[in-house]
Protein backbone atom coordinates (compact mmCIF):
# COMPACT_ATOMS: atom_id res chain seq x y z
CA UNK A 1 0.00 0.00 0.00
CA UNK A 2 1.16 3.51 -0.74
CA UNK A 3 0.44 6.82 0.93
CA UNK A 4 0.09 8.65 -2.37
CA UNK A 5 -3.38 7.36 -3.29
CA UNK A 6 -6.35 9.59 -4.04
CA UNK A 7 -8.07 8.52 -0.82
CA UNK A 8 -4.91 9.23 1.20
CA UNK A 9 -4.82 12.75 -0.17
CA UNK A 10 -8.48 13.28 0.74
CA UNK A 11 -7.91 12.11 4.32
CA UNK A 12 -4.91 14.42 4.70
CA UNK A 13 -7.00 17.30 3.33
CA UNK A 14 -9.87 16.45 5.68
CA UNK A 15 -7.58 16.64 8.72
CA UNK A 16 -5.92 19.83 7.45
CA UNK A 17 -9.31 21.54 7.12
CA UNK A 18 -10.39 20.42 10.59
CA UNK A 19 -7.08 21.63 12.06
CA UNK A 20 -7.49 25.00 10.31
CA UNK A 21 -11.15 25.22 11.39
CA UNK A 22 -12.03 25.66 7.70
CA UNK A 23 -15.64 24.55 8.05
CA UNK A 24 -16.73 25.69 4.59
CA UNK A 25 -13.76 23.87 3.07
CA UNK A 26 -14.58 20.74 5.07
CA UNK A 27 -18.19 20.85 3.91
CA UNK A 28 -17.04 21.18 0.30
CA UNK A 29 -14.73 18.18 0.67
CA UNK A 30 -17.42 15.78 1.92
CA UNK A 31 -19.59 13.80 -0.49
CA UNK A 32 -23.30 14.62 -0.01
CA UNK A 33 -24.00 10.89 0.39
CA UNK A 34 -21.43 10.44 3.16
CA UNK A 35 -22.38 8.72 6.39
CA UNK A 36 -19.71 9.14 9.07
CA UNK A 37 -19.98 6.33 11.63
CA UNK A 38 -18.47 6.61 15.12
CA UNK A 39 -17.83 2.95 15.94
CA UNK A 40 -17.50 3.31 19.71
CA UNK A 41 -20.71 5.29 20.23
CA UNK A 42 -22.78 3.96 17.34
CA UNK A 43 -23.52 7.50 16.15
CA UNK A 44 -23.96 8.32 12.46
CA UNK A 45 -23.51 11.77 10.94
CA UNK A 46 -24.47 13.30 7.61
CA UNK A 47 -21.95 15.72 6.07
CA UNK A 48 -23.75 18.74 7.56
CA UNK A 49 -23.93 17.09 10.98
CA UNK A 50 -20.24 16.15 10.87
CA UNK A 51 -19.23 19.72 10.05
CA UNK A 52 -21.50 21.08 12.78
CA UNK A 53 -20.11 18.60 15.33
CA UNK A 54 -16.54 19.71 14.60
CA UNK A 55 -17.41 23.41 14.43
CA UNK A 56 -19.32 23.41 17.73
CA UNK A 57 -17.07 21.07 19.71
CA UNK A 58 -15.80 23.02 22.76
CA UNK A 59 -12.20 24.23 22.81
CA UNK A 60 -9.51 24.74 20.19
CA UNK A 61 -8.33 21.36 18.98
CA UNK A 62 -5.23 20.70 16.91
CA UNK A 63 -4.69 17.70 14.67
CA UNK A 64 -1.45 15.79 14.21
CA UNK A 65 -1.75 13.22 11.42
CA UNK A 66 0.51 10.38 12.50
CA UNK A 67 0.03 7.98 9.61
CA UNK A 68 -1.91 7.57 6.36
CA UNK A 69 -1.95 4.38 4.32
CA UNK A 70 -3.97 3.89 1.19
CA UNK A 71 -4.23 2.46 -2.24
CA UNK A 72 -6.47 3.80 -4.97
CA UNK A 73 -9.90 4.66 -3.65
CA UNK A 74 -9.37 3.40 -0.08
CA UNK A 75 -7.26 4.71 2.79
CA UNK A 76 -6.93 4.79 6.56
CA UNK A 77 -5.46 7.52 8.75
CA UNK A 78 -4.29 7.65 12.35
CA UNK A 79 -4.44 11.09 13.95
CA UNK A 80 -4.01 12.64 17.37
CA UNK A 81 -6.36 15.46 18.38
CA UNK A 82 -5.48 17.59 21.38
CA UNK A 83 -6.59 20.79 23.05
CA UNK A 84 -3.46 20.86 25.21
CA UNK A 85 -5.26 19.19 28.11
CA UNK A 86 -7.06 16.24 26.56
CA UNK A 87 -5.81 14.03 23.75
CA UNK A 88 -7.75 11.63 21.57
CA UNK A 89 -6.45 9.12 19.03
CA UNK A 90 -8.61 8.70 15.94
CA UNK A 91 -8.57 6.09 13.18
CA UNK A 92 -10.47 7.06 10.04
CA UNK A 93 -11.29 4.83 7.10
CA UNK A 94 -12.28 6.34 3.79
CA UNK A 95 -13.44 5.26 0.37
CA UNK A 96 -13.29 7.97 -2.30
Amino acid sequence: MAENSEASAVLRELWARIDAQDWDGLAGLLDPGLTAHYTHTGENFSPDELVRLNREYPGRWHVDVEDVVGEGARAVSRARLSDGTQTYHVASFATV
